[in-house]
């Protein structure tokens, strides 16, 4: 076939047209059975992705689908983030930070991620969570002020809170100020728990307190326990212990960063039984790993307790 100039011509031109089609195609996948632009996600913060972008909590409420990662437009740093809206079991709504600043959390629904949000000096508990299969994770919480003092608050069961740093937790005026802590007395008992891979840094208080119903000040309702505490870097300045479990079945203490000199790294009380210890990490200053009472002995498997909780 003879070739002109013509032919040259129209195959670049062609070629041209098919390359920037190709670069103008978004690169993420499409929703199955999508139609439209609607239809498709943007890009959201940090490594999630948006499906749906709303000014204010009250709104994200109100639009919000199971599936969905949500992504806060307005300004929150001096609000305090409400996430009353949950997803379904199969399909939770990722609420997406992105390292945004909020003026702390509360979370009273099921099915929820919270991922990414940081608060500096925030009304305390910097983060409650109040629902059923709930994760709160890659969050900051700075000096939590007021209150008790602690850093995050947990009720409820089927909970993962995970690569979360919480800092600068304060005693002062009475308060036991914990980098995280659990009781159930007017809330509810919590189980299948993981606490995995998170930072307590310059904490007053304990990294974990955590109390079931039967400890002496709960309601006596039900149980607590099947706890995971995991992978954590533990820095306590003024409790005698790290880890406190109180009336908590079933927790597995493994592989933590016991960073301060504490007397001892984890309390046993009050029936806590069926422990399970080992492959921590101790400060040289702590004087024992693990101590336990009487009624928490049965099915316990770890080191050698050296005295009492």
């Amino acid at each position: 076939m003879r070739i002109t100039w013509r032919l040259v011509l129209g195959f670049l031109a062609v070629s041209v047209l098919a390359l920037l089609a190709a670069l103008a195609r978004p690169s993420w996948p499409q929703e199955r059975g999508a139609a439209g632009p609607a239809a498709s996600v943007t890009v959201g913060k940090g490594t999630e992705r948006c499906t749906l972008r709303a000014a204010t909590p009250r709104e994200a409420a109100r639009r919000a689908k199971p599936g969905d990662t949500v992504c806060l437009d307005g300004d929150l740093s001096r609000r305090r983030l409400v996430i009353t809206k949950g997803g379904s079991r199969e399909h939770p709504i990722i609420y997406a930070g992105g390292g945004d600043a909020v003026d702390g959390i509360t979370i009273e629904a099921d099915d929820v991620i919270v991922d990414g949000f940081r608060s500096v000096r925030p009304e305390a508990p910097g983060i409650e969570l109040t629902g059923h299969r709930v994760t709160v994770r890659n969050n900051t919480v700075i000096g939590p002020r007021g209150g008790d003092g602690d850093g995050i608050r947990f009720f409820g069961d089927d909970l993962t809170i995970a690569h979360n740093t919480v800092r600068d937790t304060d005693n002062s005026h009475g308060r036991h100020a914990d980098c995280m802590q659990t009781f159930a007395s007017d809330t509810p008992p919590s189980h299948r728990v993981r606490i995995e891979d998170n930072r307590c840094e310059d904490i007053d208080n304990m990294c974990l307190m955590a109390e079931g119903p039967d400890d002496g000040e709960g309601d006596s309702h039900g149980t607590t326990g099947d706890f995971t505490i995991r992978g954590n870097h533990c820095e306590t300045l003024r409790a005698s212990q790290a880890l406190m479990f109180e009336d908590v079945r079933n927790a597995t203490i493994t592989g933590n960063d016991f960073a301060a000199p504490t007397h001892h790294a984890i309390g046993l009380a009050h029936h806590s039984t069926g422990a399970r210890v080992g492959g921590n990490t101790l400060h040289p200053g702590i004087r024992y790993e693990v101590g336990i009472d009487a009624s928490s002995r049965p099915g316990y498997q770890g080191p050698e307790p050296g005295g009492l909780p």
